[in-house]
Order: structure tokens, then C-alpha cells, then sequence
């Protein structure tokens, strides 16, 4: 097949969506078929463009035999909701030309959010004659009205008419969790048209390692420690002042470290809480190289998740098959009906609690302390899950059989229909 991937977000970005399409982008490489990516210049999570590709408006490059074509990008590093609005059009004006120029796909696959993007990608599936699978990584606009991002009420109209039109105009909507299933059937979205496909995460390269001698705990001097680790976004959906509330109310355990590692920005406002909380166990780091990942998870005792209140069936947590491959115990403050807890509960492998209360959430972290037999079993149990639920051969199967089944019931004219050009000058950057 000839696939072409429709995402704002892929390699060199760190966290999110990006290693994950990126992942996915090469393993159907890898299975004999042909994928171009249409996605923008790199910017997260800094919100700044990468340096190298400053001042250029298109850049087509090469990676592990998938096409890379990225367009410009209007962003600033502490948006509004308009600059937001206006980063999200950008795309999708600039992306359109790399979208033409290439060849003609048989499946279009299109990551949300941004939920603007649906608009290319239909006019897309229109002209070339072929489905569009909407893949679902956040429900919006119901998120950012949730999280308070999003409140004027004519805006709101808006975004809720444009999520229709994706749902509508979409040929199959793929969801990474069962909550998103019954949000979606809540709207009037035919269950038929849903099918659910995890998120994923390479087990082989994520994977339980020893506590002693970790290069990387050593090198923060945390040998000795139990360390209770959050890595990841830091958003409106997170709320990590819970977690630093929660570290103070355990900093008379000198052994116990809470260690935060997020985007540099995100971590100012982190540090002000520590000094209001007195939370002198609280240990903040900048994102980490993802070759370190596996030795940074592996040198915690506990890993977080960490949700507000209200985030209940539209945001589900890609650090979670992460933390579980690690086969280190999960503790979850999240909303107890919500996607999280649904599948933290489900893999066995971790504690769910009340959200944003810091004294359940201490409390939790007190008891793995305690009884290390209970966090190891709870460990081993999620490695399993892991291994069983969210392995990436198993997501790409999936994926490989839903485009050939939807190509399967998709009556098409694609042959008859002149192949566009496939040469293009390739930009080493």
C-alpha cells in the first residue's frame, strides 16, 4: 500500500505522538509499503522551531525509507488561544503543497489533534479517492474546554461543528483507548465506524533493568533513594503541583526523592511550587535523550500519573504502556472513571487514587515504600500487561489489517486516475 500519514507531530520531537508515528511511519516500511509523512517543522516541546530548520518554508528529507515532507509553521513559545489557532491554519496552508507533491496514496491516515488538519486531509481523501482514518489522540474540542483552554462560547460552536465534520467525512475512526469508543458512540458516532488501537511501546527497547548500577541514577546521585518519578508533558490536564504537595508531605523520609522531569520552561512554575510547598525532595530535570529512557525509568522505584479532575474520557496517557514495560509499580491520580484508571486497573499494575489530593497520593507512594514485595509484584504484572497489550508488533498488525480492510470496503477509482509525480529534490538538514 501507499500510505500517506497526515501528522503535526514526528521525528527528531521527543515525547507525545511524534516517536510513536514515527515508529509506526517505519515499521510499515519495513512490512514492504510505501509512506510519506506531511507534518510540520519541529518545534515540540520547546514551541520553538529546531534550529536547523529556521527560515525555511519546505524541507523533504529521508528517514529509514519513509518520505519526511515539512512544511512552515507560525508558533510562538507561550501562545494564546489565538496564536494557537493561528499555528494550527498555518499547517494547514503550508502542508497542502507537500501533500500534492508526491505520489498519489491508497490510505490516508490522519492524526488528531490539531482537529484543523481534518479540513486538508478531506479535501485530500476527496481529490485522490481514497479513505481517511482519523486516529484520535485527544478528544477536542472537549479537552481544551475541560482544562479551561477554550471558553468562549461561539469558538466552542465552532470547534464542535468542525469535530462533526472529521467524524462525519471520516471513512473509520481509530481510538487509543475504550473511553474514547464511548465518548464518540455518545456523540451519535456509529460504533461500527470505531475500532480501538492502543498506543504502544517497543518492549524490547523499554524493559525492566536493574536499580544497581544505573548510569544515570548515579550520575544525579540517587543512589540509595527510592525515587518516585513523573517524566513527561506538563499541561493544563496534569496538574504537578499535587505531586510536589504530595513529595512535602514525605520529606521527613530522607530516602524517598520525588524526581520530575519535563520541558524547561514548565519547570519554572514547578519550582516555585517546591519553595511553597518546602519540598526540598523534589528533584526537577529537563527532558532526557530518548536513548536514556530506558535506564531513566528503570532507575525508579514508582512511576506517576498524574491527571486533574475533570479529565475524564478524552486524554489518555502514552507514558502509561511506558511506565508498565518498565515493570516498575504504577501510582495513578487520575478521575476514577476515567480512560487512566480504566487501564491502569486493568493491567494489574499500579494503585489508582483520588485526583489532585496530595495526601492520597503520599499515602500511596508510603505503602509501595513499605511493602517492596507489593511494588514488585505489581511491577511484574504490568511488564506483562505490556507485554500482552501494548506491544508495537501487535499495534501495527492492526494497523496494516485496518488499512487493508478499509481499502477492502472502499470502492475506489484510484486506478483510473493519473499518478501524480514522485520526484522531488530530497534536503539533507
Amino acid at each position: 500500500m501507499q500510505i500517506l500519514i497526515y501528522s503535526y507531530n514526528y521525528y527528531p520531537e521527543p515525547i507525545g505522538i511524534a516517536p510513536l508515528i514515527t515508529e509506526l511511519a517505519e515499521g510499515l516500511v519495513k512490512r514492504s509499503h510505501e509512506v510519506r509523512v506531511i507534518t510540520g517543522m519541529p518545534n515540540y516541546p520547546q514551541r520553538q522551531i529546531y534550529e536547523e530548520y529556521r527560515g525555511k518554508w519546505f524541507v523533504t528529507e529521508q528517514k529509514n525509507g519513509v518520505t519526511i515532507q515539512r512544511s512552515y509553521l507560525r508558533i510562538k513559545s507561550k501562545p494564546n488561544l489565538v496564536d494557537r489557532l493561528l499555528l494550527e491554519l498555518s499547517f494547514v496552508t503550508t502542508s497542502l503543497p507537500q501533500a500534492f507533491n508526491g505520489w498519489q496514496p491508497d490510505v490516508i491516515l490522519l492524526t488528531v489533534p490539531p482537529l484543523l488538519v481534518s479540513l486538508p486531509a478531506t479535501l485530500l481523501g476527496w481529490l485522490y479517492n481514497c479513505p481517511v482514518v482519523l486516529n484520535l489522540q485527544d478528544i477536542l474540542p472537549e479537552a481544551a474546554v475541560r482544562v479551561g483552554l477554550i471558553k468562549n462560547k461561539l469558538l466552542i460552536s465552532i470547534f464542535e461543528a468542525l469535530e462533526k465534520f472529521a467524524y462525519s467525512r471520516s471513512h473509520t475512526i481509530s481510538v487509543i483507548a475504550d473511553g474514547f469508543v464511548e465518548n464518540l458512540v455518545s456523540k451519535g458516532v456509529p460504533a461500527k465506524k470505531i475500532v480501538c488501537i492502543p498506543n504502544w511501546v517497543n518492549v524490547n527497547f523499554i524493559r525492566p533493568l536493574p536499580k544497581e548500577n544505573n548510569a544515570w541514577k548515579s550520575s544525579y546521585q540517587l543512589d540509595g533513594k527510592f525515587v518516585v518519578m513523573y517524566s513527561g508533558n506538563i499541561g493544563l490536564t496534569q496538574g504537578l503541583e499535587t505531586v510536589v504537595e504530595a513529595a512535602a508531605l514525605l520529606r521527613h523520609l530522607p530516602e524517598i526523592v520525588f524526581v520530575i522531569v519535563g520541558e524547561s520552561t514548565a519547570l519554572k512554575t514547578l519550582e516555585e511550587c517546591c519553595l511553597r510547598f518546602q519540598a526540598d525532595n523534589v528533584l526537577l530535570l529537563p527532558l532526557q535523550p530518548r536513548e536514556q529512557l530506558p535506564e531513566m525509568l528503570a532507575a525508579a522505584d514508582v512511576g506517576l500519573i498524574v491527571q486533574k479532575h475533570n479529565v475524564i474520557s478524552f486524554n489518555m496517557p502514552s507514558k502509561i504502556p511506558l511506565l508498565l514495560a518498565s515493570g516498575r509499580p504504577i501510582v495513578a491520580s487520575v478521575p476514577a472513571s476515567g480512560t487512566a484508571a480504566k487501564a491502569v486497573r486493568k493491567s494489574g499494575g499500579g494503585i489508582v487514587v483520588g485526583p489532585e489530593s496530595a495526601a492520597a497520593l503520599a499515602t500511596a507512594v508510603l505503602d509501595l515504600y513499605t511493602h517492596p514485595a507489593k511494588a514488585t509484584k505489581l511491577g511484574k504484572k504490568g511488564r506483562q500487561s505490556a507485554l500482552e497489550s501494548y506491544s508495537f508488533e501487535q499495534a501495527i498488525a492492526q494497523y496494516e489489517a485496518l488499512f487493508s480492510e478499509v481499502l477492502a470496503r472502499s470502492p475506489s477509482t484510484v486506478d483510473a486516475l493519473p499518478k501524480l509525480s514522485s520526484s522531488k529534490s530530497v534536503v539533507d538538514v
